[in-house]
């Protein structure tokens, strides 16, 4: 548990999530469901190991919590059936991560919490907020100021290279500018090709048409390996192709404590070479 992670006077019964619904609850959760990775990984960072009783199979940080909690299906396939079986009194879930169906089935159960996240501000909220309503405040402030702290001092050099980043192939499908990883990659000091929300599918075409410099294959959703450097290799010899730790780019709980190290190294990476 981290410094200022003990509990204090639980003294709110009402809470906004990211999308300024309004979440009421009468105690401070004793059961807690998941079903995103990274604010997962928040959770216990934040202490509540006991609280946390459901996850999703992708909910793998850190790993021996992973071994021990229940799993619930996928962030896109829940087991609603299995989660309602838990008996949760709070629910943490992500607009896009999952599925807005799903998401509506599990608001009959118990109260949930969604966050709405495409930057740092936004991530840096998502923390505060739940460190408020599962009564960590004091620990969730004590992360949001390191972490402010450390993409602070991350000061790196204007590349002006231009970029495109995978997540998925066949489809092939890229992270476009207006996302969370649009927005890490503009932290990096690099230049999105593709100026569009979401994550759209593209075809080999398109990507030779957007002249990027660099090519990222993130190592998740889609596990990227070395094998498939060969294959952009050969849509567009002139770039170079690199292979990221997806986690630095799309995680924004307490994994963002280390993506400013990540991303100097990255560029320092891409300069000298």
């Amino acid at each position: 548990m981290p410094p200022g992670a003990r509990r204090t006077r639980f003294n709110m019964t009402v809470f906004h999530d990211q999308l300024n619904r309004v979440i009421n609850l009468d105690k401070v959760p004793k059961r807690i469901v998941s079903v995103v990775p990274s604010q997962t990984e928040l959770l216990f960072y934040l202490g509540l190991d006991a609280e946390v009783v459901g996850i999703t199979k992708f909910c793998v940080h850190p790993e021996h919590r992973f071994k021990m909690v229940t799993k619930v299906g996928g962030t896109k396939q829940l087991n609603i059936a299995q989660i309602k079986t838990l008996q949760p009194d709070l629910i943490i879930a992500n607009k896009e991560e999952n599925e807005r169906s799903q998401i509506e089935e599990l608001m009959n159960i118990c109260p949930v919490w969604i966050s709405d996240i495409h930057n740092l501000d936004e991530a840096l909220q998502m923390i505060r907020s739940v460190g408020a309503i599962t009564d960590r405040e004091t620990a969730a402030k004590t992360l949001c100021d390191d972490i402010a702290s450390r993409f602070s001092k991350l000061i790196l050099p204007a590349l002006k290279l231009r970029v495109a980043y995978f997540i998925w192939r066949k489809p092939y499908m890229i992270a476009g500018n207006h996302t969370f990883i649009g927005s890490m990659l503009q932290k990096c000091g690099l230049m999105n090709v593709f100026q569009t929300n979401r994550y759209p599918e593209i075809n080999a075409e398109e990507l030779v048409k957007a002249k990027p410099d660099v090519i990222l294959l993130s190592s998740e959703p889609y596990p990227f390996k070395q094998k498939h450097i060969d294959e952009f290799k050969g849509i567009l010899p002139q770039a170079r192709v690199v292979l990221v730790d997806g986690e630095m780019f799309s995680w924004y709980g307490s994994r963002l404590l280390y993506a400013p190290a990540y991303f100097k190294e990255l560029i320092h990476t891409l300069t000298i070479n």
